[in-house]
């Protein structure tokens, strides 16, 4: 054979033919050998615009239907919730629903729009600490105990709260459990936690803190269908179901779940002890 043949029968051994079965994308085979050119700043905008978008859709959508967060500004709700207290409200368990109506701060826009509830897990019931709106003003979130739901009779007298003939005020916590037991006047231990608060001067001070139903009213109240009677557990301090009426449950937002912090204001330090706990 010649030195020529030689030549090329090692040419072809050191360059077969064909691609060994090696697959490229049409984007790859495409792109092969081009440079990327560089992304414009309108379209890294664009992608920012969008990222931010999606979050902002998200967290409105699970602040709707699934969890919100409020804090406590007042001593309505004492001992069970401290002022500076933060906390996550449930608002599936009841059935969350979309807004009624389009409002920025205290200025509403648009006014009632179609609702649309899903169902809910379970209604309100007696000893639940729920988030709603102040019938009166709508625009204002207030926090209390439910002490009694549609059907149920409340009656004050002495300054102690029975719910259908029976005394409804201290362990709280214990739905199933024995809520005979009256607080004294300082709140001290003699009732298991969370307690009712009972403030002689408070008492004194206001006589709806005496008794109820007023005079003129149905001596057996009983709340009505669709409706649930409201209380702070820091009885003679609260702005209740005992002046404004029993609750439409239509304006609930839903259920207090935990702390996720704690703020003591006076000491200027966080509670540390108290983030995380289960609010009951």
């Amino acid at each position: 054979m010649s030195k020529q043949g030689k030549s090329n029968s090692r040419k072809q051994e050191a360059e077969p033919q064909g691609d060994g079965g090696k697959v490229e994308s049409g984007a790859t085979a495409g792109a092969k050998g081009k440079a990327k050119p560089p992304k414009s700043k309108q379209n890294v905008f664009v992608e920012y615009a969008k990222a931010i978008g999606t979050a902002l859709v998200i967290a409105m959508l699970l602040r709707q239907f699934i969890f919100q967060a409020f804090r406590i500004p007042t001593g309505s709700m004492l001992e069970t919730l401290q002022i500076g207290d933060f906390l996550f409200v449930n608002k599936f368990l009841y059935g969350a629903k979309t807004p009624d109506r389009i409002r920025i701060g205290k200025l509403t826009l648009v006014d009632d729009l179609p609702v649309l509830q899903l169902p809910a897990i379970r209604p309100p019931r007696q000893g639940d600490i729920i988030v709603f709106e102040y019938p009166r003003d709508r625009n204002l979130d207030y926090i209390k105990r439910c002490v009694a739901v549609a059907g149920d009779t409340v009656a004050v007298k002495d300054g102690v709260l029975s719910v259908n003939g029976q005394i409804y005020e201290s362990n709280f916590g214990d739905r199933d459990g024995d809520h005979s037991c009256v607080p004294d006047w300082q709140g001290g231990e003699n009732c298991p936690p969370p307690r009712t608060k009972h403030d002689q001067s408070a008492y004194l001070g206001n006589s709806r803190n005496h008794a109820w139903p007023w005079a003129g009213m149905p001596q057996t109240y009983v709340v009505p269908e669709g409706h649930i009677f409201m209380m702070g557990d820091n009885r003679y301090n609260s702005l209740d179901s005992r002046y404004w009426g029993a609750l439409d449950v239509n304006l609930i937002k839903g259920k207090a779940m935990f702390l996720y912090w704690s703020w003591d204001k006076d000491r200027h330090l966080p509670r540390l002890n108290r983030i995380g706990d289960i609010i009951r």
